[in-house]
């Protein structure tokens, strides 16, 4: 008999992987091999909406990332993403970012990154963001790996929510985090490895079940970036962080992976 966390993770692992398919009731609870009333009863439960709003968030999700990092208009996005029209399109946008998809697409992020003339830079100042040393112990995590873009990690992390929702491990004191291991302007991006994580108080006691293993996160000292906004603008934060404070810092990077906590 197939585990309830193993339904879950099959069936989203389903939804981010056919984005561009048809993906009605019928089809997800087949994959989950639930009756239809079953399953959509249970997936509301879990993630507090329906599948069909999860697709209307994913969608938008990667259209933001294509807006920021992508040369394909507007009217393709729009039309990738479901939309008849550009219209229709920018009102759901809006609703999700704030702002039309236009605006997004020119001050999504690289603007507010920008490197700074150095006669700019008041004097004692390294950095025009504040940066923040921190010295972080070391902590335990359930973690679920992804492979590819790290702009769909979110496909990790639910699976993630569905085990620990499961195995009754919620804890609103836990941190969430994403470890990063790759650059991605030296990886290509199918290869890049990352993993969804949910820090653990009690690890020995639980029992862990494919696809959610066991991860130890390295203490130590960090360079912490607060980042708000949408995910699809954490790129330029990396790239500022990286290109402009470290070198500034007179500090070098430790060999442990990058750790995302939200």
């Amino acid at each position: 008999m197939t585990s309830p966390t193993k339904r879950g993770s099959r069936v989203v692992a389903y939804i981010h992987d056919h984005l561009d398919d048809e993906l009605d009731l019928n089809r997800l609870a087949e994959v989950a091999c639930l009756s239809p009333y079953h399953w959509h009863r249970i997936y509301h439960g879990f993630f507090g909406e329906t599948a069909a709003a999860t697709v209307r968030q994913l969608l938008l999700h990667r259209a933001a990332n294509e807006l920021v990092r992508g040369d394909l208009s507007i009217d393709g996005i729009a039309e990738r993403a479901g939309y008849g029209s550009v219209q229709a399109f920018s009102r759901a946008f809006q609703v999700s970012y704030r702002m039309p998809p236009a605006q997004f697409r020119h001050e999504g992020g690289s603007a507010s990154y920008a490197a700074v003339p150095h006669d700019d830079v008041p004097s004692g100042d390294t950095a025009m963001h504040q940066v923040d040393i921190r010295t972080q112990r070391g902590f335990t995590v359930a973690a679920v790996e992804h492979t590819g873009s790290y702009m769909n990690i979110s496909r990790s992390f639910e699976m993630l929510y569905h085990w620990l929702a499961m195995c009754e491990l919620i804890d609103f004191r836990a941190r969430m985090a994403g470890v990063y291991f790759d650059d991605p302007d030296a990886v290509v991006e199918d290869d890049l490895r990352s993993m969804a994580c949910a820090e653990l108080f009690e690890p020995d006691a639980v029992k862990f079940e494919a696809p959610v293993s066991r991860f130890e996160s390295e203490g130590g000292e960090f360079a912490v970036l607060t980042h708000v906004g949408p995910y699809a603008q954490l790129c330029f934060a990396y790239r500022w962080l990286y290109g402009e404070w470290l070198p500034a810092s007179g500090r070098e990077t430790g060999e442990a992976p990058i750790l995302e906590c939200i």
